[in-house]
């Protein structure tokens, strides 16, 4: 049984709300996350000297402590920014069978718990 603790959140802003999307959807193919919520966000940033202020789409995506750096890595690798922010959460506390789903959610098909 997966503790609270071993819940992880990957926070990756995007351009677009289908590139987002795509995201999500690959990293969930992959069975590196349980699943993703998908967020309008307003980003004001400093990049190559000018001030730049548009709309992302920000996904919160749910994995375990185990998966975390392959997911975040993997959301990197298929970001379109030069460079991506990928951000590795730890919830200060999460409920118990919702860890739970998430581990049966994750890695291998076999692995699956009865959350799947």
């Amino acid at each position: 049984m997966a503790s609270e603790s071993d819940l992880r959140i990957i926070y990756v802003p995007c351009g677009s709300e289908d590139a987002v999307a795509t995201l999500a959807r690959r990293l969930l193919e992959r069975r590196l996350i349980a699943c993703a919520n998908i967020y309008p966000s307003r980003s004001i940033y400093r990049w190559k000297g000018e001030v730049v202020d548009e709309l992302e789409y920000v996904i919160f995506a749910k994995t375990t402590a185990a998966l975390a750096t392959e997911a975040a890595a993997a959301g990197e690798e298929l970001h379109a920014y030069e460079i991506p922010c990928v951000l590795v959460l730890e919830p200060a506390a999460a409920n118990a069978p919702y860890a739970t789903w998430v581990a049966g959610e994750v890695g291998e098909p076999a692995a699956r718990g009865s959350y799947g």
